[in-house]
């Protein structure tokens, strides 16, 4: 499975390419499509999909760019 994660500044996460969803307990969800976007606001009316409230709640992702990114090898 090849996949892009890309974070949304203060958004949500958008994943695009071959992958596999699953709950907890490892139960797939079937996404419908080879782009999705992940909330991480947590109030979406439609988790674990982003239904954009993120905007109405004025979410703040933390990012924490005043750290280092982590090393890539």
């Amino acid at each position: 499975m090849t996949s892009t994660i890309t974070p949304y500044e203060d958004g949500p996460l958008l994943i695009r390419g071959d992958f596999e969803l699953v709950t907890p307990d490892g139960r797939r969800i079937d996404p419908a499509r080879r782009t999705v976007a992940l909330c991480r606001c947590g109030k979406s009316a439609d988790k674990p999909f982003c239904d954009g409230t993120h905007k109405t709640v004025r979410f703040k992702a933390g990012t924490g760019r005043d750290n280092p990114p982590p090393s890539v090898d």
